[in-house]
């Protein structure tokens, strides 16, 4: 194992928290992949990152490149001799390109004709020569956001002012943009604001750890998790130890030293989440309470420095929070200045979109679609338990987004709909409308929670449905990555929401009743229909793909005749269960001869037509015949897949003793629209033609 190493490290301006482990990891792969391309062996690479680095060190990376052997392909052997066996010019060329002479020629045969070979040797330059070139990575790293400084047209995600390029203990010179490389590295911006002088590749985390540096991002981690820990067993407090939030602090500084600060017991009057957002969200802090779980006057901060002045420091930190309670505490009592339906009565001067009309609007219509859907849905185990339904479906229609105009809602965003709930509660409304002013606007990502209560459920599909409607209506629709109104997350939320509770929704009859009910006068109604189906699919294709569904299964399912997205999602488990089966290729191989034959049926105008049992001739066909007319519409996607397996020998059976396109007309469209009846069981769980089967 060889016992060289090498540290190429990216000096920066301070790296936006949520960016540095993103870079960190993708400068690995390319370095990575850069040495694989240069046939230089390694044992393992290490990251390092802090808001002002990006690095990584090659341990045990080979002192050459392999060896390359190849076989170089020339001229024909035609023309590279003449009729006298001479080597011609061709030939001398192509010898001459390869660094060899004529006499390493040699011919193999290449589809019956031979032609010019040379065995190629390149043996392995030096690491040393090949690293110079390793910098090159830096420019195929991409960014959410890039910028660029002084004369430099070069973007990346922040200006860089220094390289590191250390072959054990050599400099490994390379030029980019005049920013000067060599072994040294900076110290902690505050505390050893100098030049880190670095004697070996080896020694990279002890000099910068001296220097007030820790660059192991994860030991920066482990270490402010364990501080904070400390912390509140010192006082007997608990901590939520939120993943995200101690990730983004870890990211934002060098060297953490957390400590505890205080604020004025007043403003625990606040809602809690008032509280919560303040410290997290807006300033960082990780909240405190007691062993009970109520909230302290308490928080704790990560500063980047050591604990020297840590009172001045700490201070500070009260003295931000401290405004921003103050801010939260007159927001709060302004709002209980006016009742719901005031604030509700203000969303009609809100514009929801210029092309589309007003919150209040937008509530009136998501409203006319939850009503709707609550007659779909309310013989459901969920729905059923709700009670006075169409009274409380209309009165949240009128209030569920009054805290858009509150004073703490526009001074707090990530608060709508938590601060609505609160306020409703507090105004004497219905419990379940007040849940539904919360969870409407779930799920609000990939990891967010679902709404729970059936109220909630009806206003988190409508109102985003009605906000997909409403954009491609005015042909707002996504493109590439271009989804400015976030739709897709919107579809994402309904297909999410469909699936957990099994609700139905036929994607053909439900949404155009609900386009003739709200939309009218449309246009286009049926354009409309296709591409917010259309639309559907690829979500739904997204979640399939996310749940590992094989690819040929999602185009299959995809393509079904179901128009429900959970008779799409249960055909996809079915078939990845039954593709594991010994009798699966023969299953699908019998569908997929019914469903050629069913395209004929369609041109035919057949699909529809009835089978006459007077037509029927053989056995095999009067047999399936009676099997197809025993098939159940089915209940679920397995009963299906069951039914239809059952009917393997007799389709073979049909298809080895009749033939279909027969002279006979009426007994060929007979036929053809037997097979059409059977096609159609087939296609509710897919089009089985897209299945791979071995």
């Amino acid at each position: 194992m060889s016992e060289n190493t090498y540290l190429f490290e990216i000096g920066l301006e301070e790296v936006p928290a949520q960016y540095v482990r993103p870079a960190s990891q993708q400068l690995k792969n390319l370095v990575a992949n850069f040495l694989a391309d240069k046939r230089l062996d390694y044992d393992t690479i290490t990251t390092y990152a802090t808001p002002r680095r990006l690095a990584v060190k090659v341990n045990g990376l080979a002192g050459k490149q392999s060896d390359l052997s190849q076989i170089a392909k020339g001229p024909a052997q035609r023309i590279a001799q003449d009729d006298q066996g001479n080597w011609t010019k061709a030939a001398q060329g192509f010898a001459r390109g390869q660094g060899a002479s004529v006499d390493d020629i040699y011919f193999a045969e290449v589809k019956g004709e031979p032609y010019a070979h040379i065995k190629v040797h390149t043996p392995g330059q030096a690491s040393e020569l090949v690293l110079g070139e390793l910098y090159h990575v830096i420019e195929k790293m991409t960014f959410p956001v890039s910028m660029h400084w002084g004369d430099h047209h070069f973007k990346f995600i922040r200006p860089i002012h220094w390289f590191v390029s250390l072959f054990n203990d050599q400099v490994i010179p390379f030029d980019f943009l005049s920013i000067p490389v060599g072994r040294e590295s900076r110290g902690h911006r505050y505390l050893a604001n100098k030049a880190v002088n670095l004697n070996h590749a080896n020694d990279y985390v002890s000099a910068l750890e001296e220097a007030h540096v820790l660059v192991d991002q994860d030991q920066r981690k482990e270490l402010i998790a364990q501080q904070i820990k400390d912390l509140a067993n010192q006082h007997d407090y608990k901590i939520d130890l939120d993943a995200d939030l101690l990730e983004e602090v870890t990211q934002i500084v060098e060297y953490p030293t957390a400590f505890l600060g205080d604020f004025d017991p007043k403003y625990l009057e606040l809602p809690d989440d008032v509280l919560i957002t303040s410290m997290k969200n807006h300033q960082r802090y990780f909240y405190v309470s007691n062993q009970a779980g109520d909230l302290q006057a308490k928080f704790i901060s990560v500063r980047n420095g050591n604990d020297k002045h840590l009172d001045a420091v700490r201070l500070g930190n009260q003295k931000v929070l401290t405004a921003r309670l103050e801010d939260a505490w007159f927001f709060v009592n302004e709002d209980k200045k006016l009742d719901i339906d005031d604030y509700a009565k203000k969303l009609e001067k809100v514009t929801f979109h210029s092309e589309i009309g007003s919150l209040a609007e937008k509530m009136q219509r998501t409203g006319a679609i939850a009503s709707y859907l609550y007659t779909q849905w309310q013989n459901t185990k969920i729905f059923s338990q709700l009670s006075q339904a169409q009274a409380k479906i209309k009165r949240t229609a009128e209030i569920y987004k009054f805290d858009l105009v509150t004073g703490i809602v526009d001074e707090f965003s990530e608060l709508q709909g938590i601060m609505g709930e609160k306020y409703a509660l507090a105004a004497g409304e219905d419990k379940e409308v007040a849940q539904a002013i919360r969870e409407h606007y779930l799920p609000s990502g990939q990891a967010s929670d679902l709404p729970e209560s059936a109220l909630g459920i009806l206003f988190a599909v409508a109102d985003k449905l009605d906000t997909v409607i409403s954009f491609f209506n005015i042909n707002r629709i996504p493109s590439g990555s271009n989804d400015p109104f976030a739709l897709r997350r919107q579809m994402i939320g309904i297909v999410s929401i469909l699936k957990a509770y099994q609700l139905p929704f036929d994607w053909e009859t439900d949404l155009q009743a609900i386009l003739a009910k709200v939309y009218s006068p449309l246009a286009d109604r049926d354009q409309l229909s296709n591409e917010i189906l259309s639309f559907v699919n690829d979500r739904l294709k997204q979640v399939l793909q996310g749940d590992n569904i094989h690819y040929d299964i999602i185009d299959a399912v995809l393509a079904s005749d179901a128009k429900d997205i959970n008779d799409k999602y249960a055909a996809s488990q079915v078939l990845t269960k039954a593709a594991e089966t010994a009798d699966y290729r023969s299953i699908i191989e019998a569908w997929n001869r019914v469903l050629n034959l069913r395209v004929k049926a369609l041109e035919l105008g057949l699909t529809d037509a009835k089978v006459d049992p007077d037509v029927l001739s053989s056995d095999s066909e009067k047999n399936l015949y009676n099997a197809v007319n025993q098939l159940q519409e089915p209940v679920n996607a397995q009963e299906n897949y069951d039914q239809l397996a059952e009917l393997t020998s007799e389709i073979a059976n049909f298809f080895d003793h009749n033939m279909v396109f027969t002279d006979d007309q009426a007994v060929r469209n007979n036929r053809l629209a037997l097979l059409a009846q059977l096609a159609h069981f087939v296609r509710r769980l897919g089009d089985t033609n897209r299945l791979q089967i071995k």
